[in-house]
């Protein structure tokens, strides 16, 4: 069931279940996180910059009691601490130069499952394309059921709009996100970036967040992006 988004929230990216918008495009992702079992006790979650990997990974980990680390930040001396309990590695594409968080991050696989605990893996590519050069490791994350957070429809779009706003404690007019779906690049990373931009422009011009403003930050935007074509 679609989880209303409310505006009383901090100043602060809000990162629990019930901030968390469900649409067509997220569905699957968001009941996969919510079993109670995965294959193998091991999943991967793949989508787009924004498209809530990282919120999810917090949805799970409050409700299982498991953790979550940057593959980045992983080190061979913590596996046997970190394997004690479900864990979330996040981003892990990044370590596809790196051969020896790699073997940390085979080893960490290795110790959770024995454990009888859930590995939750994270990236932006599909797994497929993550390009790891331990065969070992990519085969384990290739063979983990895999779930897919899609790019944004109108609603999904709108309610994403609508948490960047309340996390920076804005208050747009009620034209402004209506006006950013229909005209603004459909992509989560974009929604980021041009909520950031109205922000700047608000703040620095003393200005409330109305269509105005919005066009004008869409028109200069499309001008920054066409002077690199």
């Amino acid at each position: 069931m679609a989880t209303q988004l409310s505006f009383d929230l901090p100043s602060k990216t809000a990162l629990g279940r019930e901030d968390f918008f469900v649409s067509p495009t997220n569905a699957l992702a968001v009941a996969m996180i919510s079993a109670t079992s995965w294959p193998g006790n091991k999943l991967v979650l793949s989508g787009p910059a924004g498209s809530g990997k990282t919120h999810l990974a917090h949805v799970w980990a409050a409700e299982s009691g498991g953790r979550i680390i940057p593959s980045v930040d992983l080190v061979n001396e913590d596996v046997p601490n970190l394997a004690r309990t479900s864990i979330a590695v996040e981003d892990v594409p990044q370590i596809s130069s790196d051969p020896e968080r790699q073997k940390i991050l085979f080893h960490l696989h290795n110790m959770v499952l024995a454990e009888g605990n859930d590995l939750l893996m994270t990236g932006r590519p599909t797994p497929n394309l993550w390009a790891l050069s331990l065969a070992d490791l990519q085969s384990r994350v290739d063979g983990a059921h895999h779930v897919a957070l899609e790019g944004p429809d109108d609603a999904l779009l709108g309610a994403v709009l609508a948490k960047l706003f309340v996390d920076r404690q804005l208050n747009p007019s009620p034209d402004v996100i209506a006006y950013l779906v229909k005209h603004m690049d459909r992509s989560f990373e974009t929604a980021s970036k041009v909520v950031g931009l109205i922000d700047d422009l608000a703040l620095r011009e003393k200005r409330e967040i109305n269509r105005a403003l919005a066009v004008r930050v869409l028109t200069n935007l499309r001008s920054e992006l066409n002077s690199y074509d």
